[in-house]
């Protein structure tokens, strides 16, 4: 028999980070829209529905996808409010560790 991976709601604390890192990413994504740059507009699109919806097994891709818009050279927070897209690299931090740590467990 084989055992089927966790839904996300089964990972009540995994889940929670997702829809938190996903509520900092509307925000962003509207600012980016009312701000006009199409580029952090473009980048940031996808990832609320993902962090929102994606199973765990996707979660990880999403929230990693999210913590590259923090580059030494080029990052959101230079062109976004800072406030919030520091609120996001956070609760993306938070994600990506409560998704190690769970799949560590798994081990």
């Amino acid at each position: 028999m084989t055992t089927r991976p966790p839904s996300r709601h089964e990972l009540p604390e995994i889940d929670e980070a997702g829809l938190a890192a996903a509520r900092c990413a509307d925000r962003l994504l509207a600012s980016a829209r009312a701000l006009g740059s199409t580029r952090w507009e473009t980048f940031l699109a996808p990832l609320p529905e993902r962090l929102r919806d994606a199973p765990p097994a996707d979660l990880r891709a999403a929230a990693r996808r999210g913590r590259a818009a923090f580059g030494a050279k080029d990052s959101i927070a230079d062109v976004l409010p800072w406030e919030d897209a520091m609120a996001f690299r956070d609760a993306l931090d938070r994600l990506l560790k409560l998704l190690l740590r769970y799949e560590a467990a798994q081990r």
